[in-house]
């Protein structure tokens, strides 16, 4: 990575003024850890970026199911960690097996997370396509500057992209703990697994 090669740090190692040092250089051992943690900022920053901005859609869209219940608009983010709660033991017993039996030896711990981004911009895509079709529906029946009003469109339209990202983070979350406890030195483990 661009940061764990950065010679910057070694001026760390260097005494001031060509002294015989006064305390104030660093180890080798502490300028290689904070370069391992460095190498570590841009994965930290991409998991981050990761996190959705989906739209609460769900408070202007048709809610009702049968005549007299309404799903509660919070209540529809549950099914990210509904779905993370599934997709766990068939993450664990289905998919790392059959990737193992695919590939011969597994996929990477990056190729994983790298799976759950691409997985993440897909259900961005189905967030954008469904805000497109209530837009669209919002115009027909002229609700567009109505922010109170509700979009005869039934809310279930929103589930697919909550599932596809629990299923992204998953595959994201899992890969990247296990990237962090191995990349990380002992020393800053927690550290590391903490971001």
């Amino acid at each position: 990575m661009v940061l764990a090669n950065s010679k910057f740090l070694n001026k760390a190692l260097l005494a001031p003024d060509c002294s015989k040092g006064d305390g104030k250089e660093c180890s080798i051992t502490d300028v290689e850890e904070a370069k391992a943690v460095l190498s570590l900022f841009p994965i930290y920053c991409m998991v981050h970026s990761e996190q959705p901005c989906l739209p609460n859609r769900e408070f202007t869209m048709d809610r009702s199911i049968g005549s007299t219940f309404q799903i509660p608009a919070a209540s529809l983010l549950s099914f990210i960690p509904i779905t993370i709660i599934l997709f766990i033991p068939i993450y664990d017993r289905n998919f790392v097996p059959i990737a193992r039996a695919l590939t011969g030896k597994g996929i990477t711990m990056l190729q994983r997370s790298g799976i759950g981004f691409f997985l993440c911009i897909v259900s961005m895509a189905i967030a954008a396509v469904v805000e497109t079709k209530w837009l669209e529906t919002a115009k027909e029946y002229g609700l567009v500057d109505m922010p109170n009003a509700t979009v005869p469109m039934k809310v279930c339209w929103l589930t697919p992209q909550y599932i596809l990202y629990g299923i992204a983070d998953v595959l994201t979350m899992v890969g990247l703990q296990e990237f962090f406890y191995y990349r990380i030195p002992n020393e800053l483990r927690r550290v590391g697994l903490s971001l």
